[in-house]
């Protein structure tokens, strides 16, 4: 698979304090990873201790954390501090249609995709708004927020309302400082991605319908995502906010 070429740090966030939810792998784990590579002190959460123990490794501070948990997420918040940066990562995806979808799964799926964000933004938000700076940075998805998929009603409908939150906060916020934009992936190889291949009948096929979905001809690499972190929240994007990034290998074209 091809992908990005890394290119040598330059220090873009430098001086910036950053969490980032999700951090243990996958978009998550590369946006932790370059924002420590660009300068930042990163604060990376996550439920996955084994893979949390490695992101340590990387100079990310870990926290064992379920950011669906709104008082956790309050209490650990408030022990790292105010931030510059919020990269929220925490997402899952169910399969199936409306009619498929379980009423557990529809509500893990908003407990999971949208609650946690809910909770995260609001521990960080009032440190932005006395600094009267801040970026909030959250992942999105092609999936529904922008196109329609099959078989992904619950995802796309959480994926749905990560936009529109990040929308709102956007225009709620604008006039203090603090700029809100949403990533929206298409396909992106991951350890999540290869769990749910792994689960079909037919690995391979499976593996090769997901790559055919995006023109391009290839899965995104969580390095590419990352990039794109980077960009929205580095001083370089100020004057960027309330915006759907597309990066999905021209499958919505």
């Amino acid at each position: 698979m091809k992908g990005i070429k890394m290119t040598a740090p330059t220090g873009r966030l430098a001086g910036k304090k950053v969490i980032v939810t999700a951090a243990a792998q996958g978009i998550g784990r590369a946006i932790a990873e370059r924002f420590v590579q660009e300068g930042a002190q990163v604060h990376g959460c996550d439920i996955n201790e084994a893979e949390l123990a490695k992101a340590a490794a990387a100079g990310i501070h870990t926290h064992l954390l379920d950011c669906s948990d709104g008082a956790a997420v309050a209490a650990t918040f408030a022990q790292i501090g105010p931030v510059d940066v919020l990269a929220h990562a925490v997402g899952w995806v169910c399969h199936g249609s409306v009619l498929e979808t379980a009423p557990e799964d529809w509500n893990r799926s908003f407990r999971l995709n949208v609650d946690s964000m809910y909770h995260a933004v609001r521990a960080v938000l009032p440190g932005m708004v006395k600094a009267q700076n801040g970026s909030i940075i959250a992942i999105s998805s092609i999936v529904s927020s922008l196109k329609g998929f099959p078989n992904r009603a619950a995802y796309g409908a959480t994926k749905a309302a990560v936009l529109g939150l990040t929308k709102s906060i956007a225009a709620d916020f604008v006039g203090q400082g603090i700029r809100c934009n949403a990533i929206c992936p298409g396909t992106v190889e991951s350890p999540s991605l290869q769990a749910r291949i792994n689960a079909f009948d037919d690995p391979v096929a499976a593996r090769a319908a997901f790559i055919a979905r995006q023109p391009m001809g290839r899965l995104g690499t969580p390095e590419e995502i990352a990039a794109l972190a980077l960009y929205l929240a580095s001083d370089e994007s100020a004057y960027m906010s309330g915006t759907a990034a597309i990066i999905d290998g021209c499958a919505t074209n």
